[in-house]
Parts: C-alpha cells; sequence; structure tokens
C-alpha cells in the first residue's frame, strides 16, 4: 500500500499550530518519507484561524492536496472551517471539554487536549505537544523519533520544559491508544529502507543556503514578510561563513549599501517584498546605469499596498519586468521547488557578476515558508564562476577604461585600488572612462552597449521543463511555485485518458527561443496557471512566442494552487 496522507493543524495563532507541524515533518522526513508542510497563517499575533497542512509521500512531493486524512482542531473555528474537506473515512481530533458541538459524528474522537496538559505538564500550551502525540498514536507510530526531536527544539529551554513536552506528548499517545477503537486511514507503516542524507527545509533556507553556496559575502535587509526568514538564516550562519548582514535602517539604504558593496568586489544580496522593492527601484536603475551586479529576492504576496501580507501571490511578475527608470537589462529566475533554488541562486550569482547587471529571483509565501523534505544527494550545483573581473596582472601600462565599448556590452571590471588605475563610476550618462557626458552620440552607444548584454545572456538561458505526453490535446503553461500542483494536476489528467503536457518556466526573462517538445497547431487548448488576476506570464509568453494563450487559469484570492483546482478549472 503507498502512503499519501495529508494532515491538517488547525487553531488560533499561539496554539503552537506550526509547532505540531514542524515536529511531525520532522518525524517523518527522518523516518525516510517525503514530506511537503504548507503554512495558511494570518496576520496577527493572537487569535484569528492559523492552520498547517502536511503531505507525506514516499516519493517527492512538491504540493498540497485538498482531501483531509486527519484534522486536528485547536478551537471551534478551526472545525468550522475545515471538516468540509474531512474525507468521510478521515479522523477529526478535537478537544470535546472545550468544544461544544452540535453534530458529533463517528469519526469524531474527542480528546481533553487542555485537561492532560494542565496535569501532565503543568501548562495549558502543552496542548500542541498533547496534540502531536494523539496523531503519532492515530497513525499508529512509534514516539522514539518524537522525542529525540523535542529534546533538540527546546534544548535552550532547559530539562524542565523539555520534559514537560515530552511527557505531554506521551501522555496524549497513551490516551488515544487505551480509548480509540476505530479504524484510522492515515496509519503509516515504517519503510524497509531509509536515506539518512535527506534535509527538511523551508523555501526562505534554501535560498539562503544557495546564497551562501553562490559566494555571497555582504547582505543588507529590512525586514518584510515573506523574505525575513532569508535575513534571519544568514544572521544565524554569519560568522560560520564569513558573511556581513546588515539589517539596514528601510530598503532604499538596504539596496545602496549592496551596490557599494558589490563595487568594492564582493558578492551581494537583498531581499524584500513587493513593498520593500517599490523603495528599491531607483537603486535598481543605479545599479543598471553603474553596471553593477546585484542579487535581489522578493517574495511576493498580495497587493496593492499591505495586501494579504501573510497569503500568497505572484502579481510582481510586470512590475519587476519593467522597474526601473531608462531602460537597462536584468535576468529573471523563479524557482519551482526549495531543490532547485539552490541551483538556480549560484546561476543568478555567476550571470549577474558576468554581465554586470541585476539578477532578480521571484519568490512567494507559498515557496518561502513551506517546508520541502530535499535529498541533499538530489541537489544539483552551479560552480562559481567569477567573470567580470579584468584579467590583466601588470596595469601599469593599461588605460582602463571602465565602460569601454566592448563587442559583447561587457566591460572590463576592476576592484577599486587597484594599483596604477583609477575606476571612475558615474550615475550619469557616461564616457568610456566612466565621466559625464551629454554627447548624443555616445549615449546612442552607452544604451545599445548595455542592451546589448541580453543578446549573449539568452545563450545562458535554459529551455523550460516539459513532461507528460508528446501528443497532448492541453498543455498546461506556468512558472514558479505553481510546479507542485500542476506537475500533479498533469498526472491526473493523464490518468484519466486525456493526453496532457505541461511546460514549465524557472528562468523567466529574458526568454530564450523555444524549442518546443509538442506541436502547437495539434493541440486542442493551452491553459496558463498563475497566481494572479491578469495573467502576467501569459502576456509575456504571447508577446515572446506570438503564440495565443485564450485560457488562463488564474487565482489571486491569497491561496496557493492544488491539483484538484487546476482540474475543475480544465473543466474533467
Amino acid at each position: 500500500m503507498s502512503i499519501d496522507i495529508s494532515i491538517v493543524i488547525s487553531g488560533q495563532a499561539g496554539q503552537g499550530v506550526q509547532s505540531i507541524a514542524f515536529t511531525l515533518a520532522k518525524v517523518f522526513t527522518r523516518a525516510g518519507y517525503f514530506t511537503f508542510t504548507y503554512h495558511d497563517i494570518m496576520s496577527r499575533i493572537r487569535g484569528g484561524n492559523n492552520s498547517a497542512i502536511i503531505r507525506i509521500k514516499e516519493s517527492p512531493i512538491d504540493s498540497i492536496k485538498t482531501d483531509i486524512d486527519l484534522l486536528i482542531c485547536l478551537d471551534k473555528e478551526a472545525i468550522i472551517k475545515n471538516t468540509d474537506k474531512l474525507k468521510d473515512t478521515g479522523i477529526l481530533i478535537y478537544d470535546g471539554d472545550k468544544i461544544k458541538l452540535d453534530e458529533i459524528k463517528p469519526n469524531y474522537f474527542s480528546i481533553p487536549l487542555e485537561k492532560i496538559a494542565l496535569e501532565i505538564g503543568k501548562n495549558k500550551l502543552m496542548s500542541n505537544s498533547v496534540a502531536t502525540g494523539s496523531g503519532l498514536a492515530l497513525m499508529n507510530w512509534n514516539l522514539d523519533g518524537v522525542i529525540e526531536i523535542i529534546t533538540q527544539i527546546f534544548k535552550h529551554k532547559g530539562e524542565d520544559i523539555i520534559n514537560a513536552n515530552i511527557n505531554s506528548v506521551k501522555a496524549g499517545y497513551d490516551y488515544v491508544k487505551k480509548n480509540f477503537t476505530g479504524k484510522c486511514p492515515c496509519e503509516i507503516f515504517p519503510l524497509t529502507t531509509v536515506k539518512k542524507n535527506r534535509l527538511l527545509i523551508s523555501g526562505s533556507e534554501s535560498i539562503a543556503i544557495g546564497a551562501v553556496a553562490s559566494g555571497l559575502k555582504f547582505y543588507s535587509g529590512y525586514p518584510m514578510s515573506p523574505s525575513t526568514a532569508i535575513m534571519e538564516f544568514l544572521t544565524a550562519h554569519s560568522k560560520e561563513y564569513n558573511i556581513v548582514v546588515e539589517q539596514a535602517e528601510d530598503e532604499i539604504s538596504a539596496v545602496n549599501m549592496i551596490i557599494g558593496a558589490s563595487y568594492a568586489g564582493v558578492r551581494v544580496m537583498t531581499a524584500t517584498s513587493g513593498g520593500g522593492f517599490c523603495l528599491m527601484v531607483e537603486g535598481l536603475s543605479l545599479a543598471g546605469m553603474v553596471e553593477t551586479p546585484i542579487v535581489i529576492v522578493i517574495g511576493q504576496r498580495p497587493g496593492p499596498a499591505t495586501g494579504f501580507p501573510t497569503r500568497t501571490e505572484q502579481g510582481e511578475l510586470k512590475f519587476v519586468l519593467n522597474a526601473g527608470h531608462g531602460e537597462f537589462p536584468r535576468i529573471i529566475f523563479a524557482p519551482r521547488t526549495a531543490k532547485e533554488s539552490i541551483y538556480l541562486m549560484t546561476k543568478a550569482f555567476n550571470l549577474a557578476e558576468k554581465y554586470q547587471i541585476p539578477a532578480i529571483i521571484l519568490v512567494d509565501q507559498y515557496f518561502n515558508d513551506s517546508y520541502w523534505t530535499v535529498d541533499s544527494s538530489d541537489i544539483n550545483k552551479e560552480e562559481i564562476n567569477r567573470e567580470g573581473f579584468l584579467k590583466e596582472t601588470n596595469l601599469e601600462n593599461y588605460k582602463y577604461k571602465r565602460y569601454s565599448f566592448a563587442e559583447n556590452g561587457v566591460s572590463p571590471r576592476i576592484i577599486p585600488g587597484t594599483q596604477n588605475q583609477v575606476s571612475y563610476a558615474d550615475s550619469d550618462e557616461h564616457t568610456e572612462e566612466g565621466h559625464i557626458t551629454e554627447n548624443a552620440e555616445v549615449r546612442v552607444k552607452m544604451v545599445e552597449k548595455r542592451l546589448d548584454k541580453l543578446k549573449d545572456i539568452i545563450n545562458h538561458i535554459n529551455q523550460p521543463l516539459y513532461i507528460g505526453n508528446n501528443l497532448p490535446e492541453i498543455v498546461l503553461i506556468g512558472w514558479g511555485s505553481t510546479f507542485g500542483a500542476m506537475k500533479e494536476a498533469l498526472d491526473l489528467l493523464n490518468e484519466k485518458g486525456v493526453p496532457t503536457g505541461l511546460l514549465h518556466f524557472s528562468e523567466v526573462y529574458p526568454l530564450p527561443e523555444l524549442k518546443l517538445d509538442f506541436d502547437v497547431k495539434t493541440v486542442k487548448k493551452i491553459y496558463c496557471v498563475e497566481n494572479n488576476a491578469t495573467g502576467q506570464f501569459a502576456d509575456l509568453f504571447e508577446l515572446h512566442t506570438g503564440i495565443k494563450i485564450k485560457n488562463r487559469i488564474l487565482k489571486y484570492d491569497g491561496r496557493p494552487f492544488t491539483a484538484k483546482y487546476i482540474i475543475d478549472k480544465v473543466g474533467l
């Protein structure tokens, strides 16, 4: 029997929803399973309904699903919100002493979570640990792994807290074993072989790990959800990897700091969200004019203004495509998964430095805050390549021009302070030497020089991923974090006998000349699937290819796609 279990933990902010999810995901990752965890959270510290969705499989998984096998509810609102998605065979865990229901179904199992927490853990906050043990008991799992994980999670809080949590987990586990007499559909059996080289990492952590692996040496940023976790990870490991992390007073300072540090010769990065990037746009143009490589990570969330600050969207593609005054090149990547982002980060750093341009990584709340099980041996690594610096060793008689008219638009670059040379940089239009000019002929040549880089950059952009039927009747097109749900929809449609293909992009701009694995003329319908209201990538795709996309599956409620949602919209 193959395993594909969906667990939802739901309750108010502050009740420990994320703690339960993280603990369970850790348990099954270490046991050899693949997990995917998504957090649906409200933008408040206390109150309001939060949920964590964990999916467990024996094979890699990159998305959530709609149906729930095990539902753990910590308040009444959680039950109202989620029971319509509970399978007929699914189990609901709730505290019947605190939550009074008008109707109690056979698959509703009441556990006195708070009472046990007060008796055993001496604190009602231990209810989440009681719930953790209850869930593991219903899945017929043992407690060995969870005890080790809880010890690690709470080691900084002392033995008393560790023991209180462990005892609460055991009490919840024992209560289920003693009192539950039904059949649980989410029983999970131990795997016969377990790989030890698997990691449980969030999208934000994968971005930060990719930056470290790329040779990042200076990071400056201002906290803004969902990108704050990137800075937190880099700060925690800054001494270990010799990285300077500076929390700036605002995003304007952050982008200007990384431009200055990059000009001095080190690899740099900042991360923000759409609102913070608005403040960085003038700095983006400065990087374009002075041809200084920078990497900017943008965690998209719904706008305008503050919008839904803790929810997801893909609404900033056109913004970053056109951000900045004037015309200058940039590259835009949007990783599909945590595993891929590590490779793409190094590629972004390499290309930014080689062509002396900004590189933008578009992610989103769904990507940043979700957790993946990643097999570390499967991570593709891109070698660090620090091209773009002048290779001359004896510069005494070398006539250096920072912005010389090179054939591919890339002028030689030196580190300021290089012996026998001076490097000029100017935010006004400038001559080859870097001095201000208003000469019309020089202006035209400089604009063309900068834009010429795109012609060469395209040679480094990979073709989109195509998977599925080679003679498709339906083709799904998407980009970034939609991949997991789209891949699952693809598989289900093909299983239904509907020949379907998936064309998915993670290297978004510039787009290469596409070499499609299918004949567009034989395709009955093309659907572009995006987390925005206007089909931003569909427009870019049409402009680049001339292929019209009339069918657009657009979702802009702040929630991610599921395979079921896509299939329902396709109408099959």
